[in-house]
């Protein structure tokens, strides 16, 4: 990505010296927007460090970009480059439970077709078969243990109706649950986080998903499972079997509330965690990591670690709420229509108020309240900072 005269000045983060991997290269990410990259605040506008004044330096890791955040105050404890474009990888099933985890009852059992098998050969998959049956809890423990790629595409389909379009209907909520809470730079292609083109996500984004799926009961107990059992088909003679945890994080760090791995070629490594401690609960996500000379999860709990030792109520920015991003689609929507509906907007208009015309009309008002919500996000944060140092 290159680099401004303005970003050449910015805070290198800390990275430990790697020889550089073998790896496709990354995809072009979209240009960096001056609004988006702000939302949260102005100190997160940045693709280099941004800590606490006085804070101890964060560990180095080889993540491109990381966040740590609390999760129940919503302070930014630190970050780097947290509004910067990545490739997500398997954390893009967070935003799979994030949208569908409350639509699916997990007793209920789905039976598996054809197309839930279309992966990516040699892939991560869970193991069911076509024509097995299975309840939804097993695949979201399939998905988040294991991150079965064959669990995502089952799960997304049921979510989506159940149909031949189910997967894209899911993947369409996906990219709306994204923009409802404020992660505007996320994009998905893929309801699993197998690499598909235009599909971006940010560490600051992350952190806002993260955020919604911790405070849903299920998942808190499906990531902190150790391991699960796949119940055996008869019908289609296959045994079952047990899978485990592949978040090393949950049996090595105190506190541990568990989370999700990710890696592609092209994505290379990504994480989100989360951990208690102290009556404080943080959590951390990064992208763009190599797993030497620490994993995905080590380098989380370093960051976890540094994020613990920051005193409460430290904070470089905040994390959005649905709410504020819901008053600020609110705004949006009240202006856009105001202006269609005024002397200039209904001039505007085709003669006879056709369809055609009314479709038009109603396509630019959705387009100009997608677009102004960051802004209007912006501006009532920093009212409110201006409110707080008066």
């Amino acid at each position: 990505m290159p680099v401004s005269p303005a970003q050449a000045a910015e805070i290198p983060c800390p990275k430990p010296k790697i020889a550089k991997p073998s790896a496709p290269p990354r995809p072009v990410p979209p240009a960096d927007d001056p609004v988006a990259s702000r939302v949260g605040g102005d100190a997160l506008a940045t693709h280099g460090l941004i800590v606490p004044t006085g804070a101890k330096q964060p560990p180095a890791v080889t993540a491109t970009t990381w966040i740590v955040a609390d999760l129940d105050t919503g302070e930014v404890l630190g970050a780097c480059g947290p509004h910067v474009y990545q490739t997500p990888a398997s954390v893009q099933k967070t935003l799979l439970a994030a949208t569908a985890i409350d639509k699916l009852d997990p007793k209920q059992k789905i039976k598996v077709v054809p197309s839930d098998l279309d992966i990516e050969v040699n892939s991560s998959a869970v193991g069911i078969v076509v024509g097995g049956t299975y309840p939804i809890s097993t695949l979201w423990l399939g998905l988040l243990l294991n991150s079965g790629n064959d669990a995502a595409n089952a799960l997304a389909r049921m979510a989506g109706g159940g149909g031949a379009d189910g997967v894209a209907t899911t993947v369409a909520a996906m990219n709306a649950k994204a923009r409802a809470i404020g992660a505007f730079q996320t994009h998905a292609v893929t309801p699993s986080g197998l690499d598909g083109k235009g599909q971006f996500t940010s560490s600051y984004d992350l952190a806002l998903i993260a955020r919604v799926c911790f405070a849903n009961a299920d998942f808190r107990k499906y990531v902190l499972t150790k391991s699960a059992q796949m119940p055996a088909q008869k019908a289609r003679k296959v045994g079952g079997f047990q899978f485990q945890n592949e978040n090393k994080l949950i049996y090595n760090y105190p506190g541990a509330m568990g989370g999700k791995t990710g890696f592609t070629t092209v994505a290379r490594h990504s994480y989100v965690g989360a951990a208690q401690r102290g009556g404080r609960r943080l959590v951390v996500t990064l992208l763009g990591a190599e797993a030497h000379p620490m994993r995905g999860w080590q380098q989380g709990a370093a960051l976890l670690d540094w994020g613990f030792a920051q005193p409460k109520g430290t904070s470089v920015g905040h994390l959005v709420t649905p709410a504020e991003v819901a008053a600020a689609a609110s705004s949006a929507t009240a202006t856009a229509e105001k202006a269609t509906t005024s002397p200039a907007g209904a001039a505007a208009a085709p003669a006879g108020g056709t369809s055609r015309g009314l479709s038009v009309l109603v396509a630019g008002t959705v387009a100009v309240v997608l677009a102004a919500i960051p802004l209007l996000l912006l501006i009532a944060q920093r009212r409110r900072r201006s409110r707080t140092t008066a």
